[in-house]
């Protein structure tokens, strides 16, 4: 055989060997999901973590035709179960429903971290934001929240939160930093005990995630001195910010959000395909409803603006950490 020959012969080999690349990405998409999809929750059954899963869950089974599986993985502050996340087959059947302590949080707070959430993650969508109240127990004299900052006493006020590392403790501690209060931080296993300690006076305060505290706000057993986000809240129009309570320019903002990830390495046709089923899926009008109906705001994102969110709140929540000087085990 001639030279030329073998060089003809080779190139269109190479050739096929190009086109069939190039359509590998078109075929995954083709096919995608051929199986059940495992979404990994780093928090326990019956959270706002879990609950916006659920419903996106729940949701994405009848638009893909396979079943999608939640599986709860707790433990370390939600490292364990985004770790296994992380470590997954980059294949599109093993998802992460994350949080702001999981993807943005945790690595300023924790020395050994299992995952990098910058690097070991590709974001898919935020899924919602989550606004948390200020709320004071019964037994509490204070009703606003300047009356909070200026107080003196022999001992300073405790605030709960349902676990060291969420945006309900940082919420205490942004509020430390910002208004030079020192408010101790409890930590619980979930707003079950927190809210029982808070309504049994044995806590003063409690930064808690609105969905789990509406219904004791409205029955009066609690009281709202403010809400950690920027406007207020549809559901309870009448508690103020906590920044327009304060006064002045605090630039007091908290906001906690729940997002979709995929271990890095899943192919880019899979991502987009997951990416424009969620979106569709958040833009549902019944699924809004439902989804507002227990204090959570729908927030869709296409990949890019989703990705740069997290890298914000990830700087942003490391300055606020160095600042309180805040160090978890």
């Amino acid at each position: 055989m001639s030279i030329s020959r073998v060089f003809k012969k080779a190139g269109v080999a190479l050739a096929c060997t190009l086109v069939a690349a190039s359509f590998c990405g078109t075929a995954a998409a083709d096919t995608y999901p051929s199986k059940p999809i495992q979404v990994i929750v780093p928090f326990g059954p019956g959270g706002v973590t879990d609950m916006l899963a659920r419903i996106v869950a729940n949701e994405l089974t009848e638009k893909v035709g396979q079943s999608v599986v939640i599986e709860n993985r707790t433990g370390a502050g939600g490292n364990i179960g985004a770790a296994a996340a992380a470590r997954a087959k980059p294949d599109g059947y093993t998802l992460l429903v994350g949080a702001a302590s999981t993807n943005a949080i945790n690595p300023s707070l924790f020395k050994n971290m299992p995952y990098d959430p910058l690097t070991d993650f590709e974001p898919i969508t935020n899924l919602a934001s989550v606004d948390n109240l200020l709320l004071a127990g019964p037994e509490i004299p204070e009703k606003t929240i300047k009356e909070l900052v200026a107080r003196k006493a022999e001992y300073p006020y405790r605030f709960a939160s349902t676990g060291a590392g969420g945006t309900q403790h940082l919420s205490g501690e942004l509020f430390n930093v910002l208004f030079g209060t020192d408010l101790v931080h409890i930590p619980y296993k979930g707003a079950g005990p927190a809210l029982q300690d808070v309504i049994g006076g044995r806590v003063e305060l409690f930064f808690c995630n609105l969905p789990a505290c509406l219904p004791h706000v409205k029955d009066g057993r609690l009281h709202a001195l403010g809400i950690t986000s920027s406007e207020r809240s549809p559901l309870l129009p009448d508690v103020p910010t906590i920044a327009e309570a304060a006064g002045g320019d605090s630039g007091y903002v908290v906001q906690g959000w729940f997002g979709l990830f995929a271990p890095a390495g899943v192919p880019e046709d899979i991502l987009e395909f997951l990416n424009e089923t969620v979106v569709g899926i958040l833009n549902d009008p019944k699924v809004k409803e439902s989804m507002l109906a227990q204090g959570a705001m729908p927030q869709p994102m296409s990949r890019a603006d989703f990705k740069a969110f997290v890298k914000h709140e990830h700087d942003r929540w490391a300055d606020v950490v160095k600042k309180a000087n805040i160090t978890l085990e």
